[in-house]
């Protein structure tokens, strides 16, 4: 397959393009030194029964959920001839959170303004926030806080690209727009 220079993602992100945010299944491997820091301030035991919803059996095991990869659903989004040029960017969200991943697809030109309240924060990212050893600044910094993958599109091809992820068993989450700016991640509302 061959891919023209002008197809090549990012594309350039656009004021009014939206972000959409693919579920995580866990941690994915990002900010166990912390997470080992928690564990032991809280007095949490690795072997027994997670202090949160979890189908583990152990809070070792729910930790260690492995992690989720986006591949298949994202090369098919890719492949519809109705996504060409209108889907911008990918940003894996590993080390570095939400706020330094994002950042990595954005010109120069936008931010990427961010809904806090918009998805739904997995129960190992409740169980870490209510610790209260870690602020959302933090979270967002560390953790991918539920949302392992991040799609930017443009406004007009918001639905057609959450259908065709959804079918591809993804869960998605519109979670911001691009707006004028700096180049940044801003968000409101809280975690």
């Amino acid at each position: 397959m061959q891919v023209r220079k002008s197809e090549l993602l990012p594309l350039p992100v656009r004021e009014d393009d939206v972000v959409l945010g693919l579920s995580s299944s866990g941690v994915h491997s990002n900010g166990f030194s912390l997470v080992r820091k928690i564990v032991k301030v809280t007095n949490s035991d690795y072997d027994s029964k997670p202090p949160f919803e979890s189908n583990h059996p152990s809070l070792v095991e729910a930790l260690l959920e492995p992690t989720r990869i986006y591949v298949k659903s994202l090369m098919k989004l890719l492949k519809t001839s109705s996504s060409q040029g209108k889907v911008r960017a990918f940003a894996h969200i590993t080390g570095g959170g939400l706020t330094e991943n994002i950042p990595r697809v954005l010109d120069k030109s936008v931010n990427c303004c961010l809904n806090l309240g918009s998805w739904k924060l997995l129960p190992v990212f409740e169980w870490i926030r209510k610790s209260k050893l870690v602020s959302d600044t933090e979270m967002l910094r560390t953790f991918n806080c539920g949302i392992g993958m991040v799609v930017i599109v443009s406004k007009d091809y918001v639905d057609e690209a959450t259908k065709l992820l959804q079918s591809e068993g993804e869960t998605v989450y519109k979670i911001g727009v691009c707006r004028k700016g700096e180049g940044k991640v801003s968000y409101s509302g809280s975690l």
